[in-house]
């Protein structure tokens, strides 16, 4: 089983989790960093999160107006003194977020996918859940391999959003509890086909949850 979370992944609970940015320069973190600080003392109720590999400004807490006007303001101006740097910036999920060009969750879920098919893993069952602009990279990626020739048999695909809105997802939760719920849910299932049978884990097996 892999597993992946944000841009990293590990193989199984023993492995230690892998990047799939080990060789970015990261700089330009000096450059964006103390614009986004103006805009956090500007703005009550945004902050700074600082990642491995990417800079976001949040303002979930801000005044909505307020707050998505400074986000475009922001996202200009990060996008002018950021032009010569390999990054990309964009808008989130009350977010601007700093990151390096030609990494994204889609990419990752590549890479693991075509990992576990050279080792000869079989793909049975995928859960992929994700509530952020940035996760709709993932979910075009396992909708396109999935339905591609590449597998010997079409694994199953539970693609979930968190929050009702426009997505590549097919379904979608309300909240992180009802995430964790639902993957205690899958995981009981695999648990019982396991050790009963051996067998797949299906969707329909779930299904009945997200309704």
């Amino acid at each position: 089983m892999a597993i992946l979370s944000g841009k990293h992944f590990e193989w199984n609970k023993a492995a230690e989790w892998e990047s799939s940015y080990p060789n970015h320069d990261f700089e330009w973190k000096h450059i964006a960093e103390p614009i986004m600080q103006v805009y956090t003392e500007t703005i009550d109720g945004s902050s700074i999160e600082p990642k491995e590999s990417a800079l976001l400004w949040h303002y979930l807490d801000a005044d909505h107006d307020f707050g998505s006007c400074q986000a475009k303001e922001l996202l200009g101006h990060l996008e002018r003194v950021l032009s010569n740097e390999p990054v990309v910036v964009k808008c989130g999920h009350y977010i601007v977020e700093v990151k390096p060009q030609g990494v994204s969750k889609g990419l990752v879920v590549d890479k693991v996918i075509h990992r576990l098919m050279n080792n000869g893993k079989t793909l049975d069952f995928v859960v992929c859940i994700g509530n952020d602009r940035s996760d709709e990279d993932m979910f075009k990626s396992i909708d396109s391999m999935t339905s591609s020739s590449a597998f010997p048999a079409v694994p199953e695909v539970f693609a979930c959003s968190v929050g009702q809105k426009p997505s590549k997802a097919k379904y979608y939760v309300d909240n992180v509890g009802e995430v964790v719920r639902l993957l205690k849910n899958v995981a009981g299932i695999s648990s019982h086909r396991e050790a009963v049978s051996h067998g797949r884990v299906i969707f329909r097996d779930v299904i009945d949850y997200v309704d």
